[in-house]
């Protein structure tokens, strides 16, 4: 497999861990594919007399992949003296030939990061195709880029055209060799996830239709059913809440962090070994090739019972269905009071047998018991939750609208309708600003070009270019906020403002040997060295906790009241209160929860924020249309 050097660690050269399906690790892969894309051009490319934009050939990425340097530079306080900022920069080069590189991007397709443009039900990497990013490659590339602090403006022409990924699916592998931590309660999340809130009979959508999103979102909300009919004993068996088993592992790579078919497949046998699904047929004929995945799990220890075994089928003519069991998880159609996660339950899988047996000898005591166990496990979360509501502050309330997409785009629409966009808008664009200030990173391909003796690197180069873009972002955020009848002028405390407007009026006038004149043009703050431009941050800082303060206190509270928020709120606690075992992380978040170790499985959800806002204007666009068409219909039949 490929190997990296790092020229900063002594020109180490490393080859990539592999697991014993011969792919590389996970997180290597998310990695060197963001990487790859972020040095990629994304043009439009021809094949077969038509058009693909934003995608890339089999030979662009082999190029790029046969060297290819991704540079990461951190600001941080010199350790001799802490008052100076100081810069590290890394460099990481992947080098490979090209048998390697398509190896590589076989692994790509195989986790569904991209896929072949002409033909996107291909599995096969070709030599001779053309490419471009699925939905679930836009949210692993938009998490990428704004962990790693990456100049991505000629990749947002990319995230504006296509469907995103909104909430990726993560489930926690063991260090050691990359494998899926299987629990039941990751089975569980998993099988949530799979089956959707609801049974997901998808609308008639004409197969031809050019409305993307449409399509996409609907294969969202979970695995597309059917019902089919069975030839039986008795004549026809009607099978509600079926789909295919092709459908499924297609399903498990495109929604979550699952790679390739091979594990989807293990993931979906671990749904029959739970008794979530069940083989309804399989056609296929005697000569067709099948390949059938079969997982085991341990006795108990104590007993005698045989262990239970899932089998999954990965058939084009196998059909499986939800069952009973699997309906009871999914919690589809019950109210919040009346069902419960069977990772809470106390009853685990090795148990389940027995306590069944039980169940038959003693009618429907154990049941009825059960039910009255579930109820009352459920309601003592609904009475936790609401205690934990009353005791918000408005600032706890607001650090959460912040921290959810969704929330945060309706409190922007909120704050807009009251005239005080400004206040969000600058807390946003002072947040973005500290976090590309402590760190930058690029990729590209090596310059094979290069003049010899050239002492900058590509890191370097990237930082001096990242600084140059820091200042201009400094100098617009006190021009559009902080500067006198600025177009967005904050209410803040006079005291802070004259702070800032001395400091500026030194630093301009000793590196420039010029008078501030109230604005902060670029060219006086192209001299500002990292050290100034770091003291102007904290000052923007102390503004900012300012207006954090004020919309905790004045526009938080009317902002609650509002029945979009009461209904989106509902919406996320529901997700929170029954699958614990998943948490909601931002794509800045850890590429791992903390405090999880290689024994210990879970599951996480990362969003993207791009698809969310993207989601709530075209979600604000349809309500005007509806809008529209009533007033119209109102207006013609008064």
């Amino acid at each position: 497999m490929s190997s990296f050097q790092d020229p900063d660690a002594g020109s180490s050269s490393h080859m990539m861990k592999t697991t014993k399906r011969g792919r590389p690790f996970l997180k290597d892969t998310l990695d060197l594919f963001a990487t790859l894309i972020v040095s990629l051009p994304l043009l439009p490319h021809k094949q077969f007399f038509r058009n693909f934009p934003h995608s890339f050939t089999t030979d662009e990425a082999a190029q790029n992949l046969a060297s290819l340097k991704f540079s990461q530079s951190n600001r941080g306080p010199d350790p001799r003296e802490p008052s100076r900022v100081v810069t590290t920069t890394t460099t990481t080069t992947f080098s490979m030939t090209r048998d390697m590189a398509k190896a590589m991007c076989q692994h790509f397709m195989d986790a569904r990061l991209i896929e072949n443009a002409t033909d996107p039900t291909s599995n096969l990497f070709k030599d001779r195709g053309v490419y471009q990013l699925t939905a679930k490659g836009l949210h692993v590339l938009e998490r990428f880029i704004s962990k790693n602090g990456i100049n991505s403006d000629h990749l947002q022409p990319v995230f504006g055209s296509q469907p995103i990924c909104i909430k990726l699916l993560h489930l926690e592998r063991r260090l050691s060799d990359d494998e899926i931590i299987v629990t039941q309660s990751v089975i569980t999340a998993l099988f949530r996830r799979f089956v959707g809130r609801q049974p997901n009979y998808p609308p008639s959508i004409n197969k031809n239709d050019t409305d993307l999103f449409l399509r996409y979102n609907e294969r969202a909300k979970g695995i597309p059913l059917l019902d089919l009919a069975e030839k039986g004993s008795k004549g026809l068996v009607s099978n509600r809440y079926c789909f295919y088993a092709v459908q499924a592992l297609e399903w498990l790579c495109d929604f979550t962090s699952v790679v390739g078919r091979e594990e989807a497949a293990e993931m979906a046998a671990q749904f029959v070994r739970f008794g979530l699904i069940a083989l309804v047929s399989d056609k296929r004929k005697n000569t067709d090739s099948a390949i059938i995945f079969t997982v085991r799990g341990s006795t108990p220890p104590g007993s005698s019972g045989p262990p239970v075994n899932g089998e999954f089928r990965c058939t084009n003519k196998a059909v499986y269905k939800i069952t009973e069991e699997g309906k009871r998880v999914a919690r589809w159609g019950d109210s919040r009071s009346t069902t419960d996660s069977p990772s809470s339950s106390s009853v685990n899988l090795a148990d389940r047998s027995s306590i069944d047996a039980q169940s038959d000898e003693t009618g429907e005591t154990t049941t009825r018991e059960g039910r009255v166990h579930r109820r009352a496990s459920v309601a003592e979360l609904n009475a936790q939750n609401a205690q934990k509501r009353s005791k918000e502050s408005n600032a706890d309330r607001l650090h959460y609208i912040l921290e959810q997409p969704r929330l945060r785009s309706m409190f922007r629409e909120f704050l807009r309708h009251n005239f005080c966009e400004e206040n969000l808008a600058f807390w946003m664009e002072v947040e973005d600003f500290k976090r590309k200030f402590l760190i930058t990173s690029s990729a590209m391909a090596s310059n094979p070009l290069a003049r010899p003796g050239s002492r900058s690197t590509p890191g370097q180069a990237a930082m001096e270019k990242h600084h140059e873009q820091l200042i201009q972002t400094a100098s617009l955020i006190f021009n559009n906020y902080l500067a006198q009848s600025s177009p967005a002028e904050l209410n803040i405390d006079h005291a802070i403002r004259q702070e800032l407007l001395r400091y500026l009026e030194e630093v301009v006038s000793t590196v420039t040997g010029k008078v501030f004149q109230g604005r902060l043009e670029t060219e006086q703050a192209s001299a500002f060295n990292a050290t100034q431009l770091q003291h102007v941050i904290r000052l923007y800082e102390r503004i900012q906790s300012h207006v954090f303060r004020l919309m905790a206190t004045d526009s938080v509270p009317k902002f609650i009241k509002t029945p979009d928020f009461q209904s989106a709120r509902t919406w996320v606690e529901d997700f929170e209160l029954f699958d614990q075992d998943i948490r909601l992380l931002p794509l800045t978040g850890p590429s791992s929860p903390p405090g999880l170790n290689d024994d210990v499985g879970g599951a996480y959800v990362t969003i993207s924020q791009q698809a969310t806002e993207r989601e709530h204007r075209l979600q604000q666009a349809r309500q005007q249309e509806e809008q529209q068409q009533r007033q119209i219909g109102a207006h013609n039949y008064p």
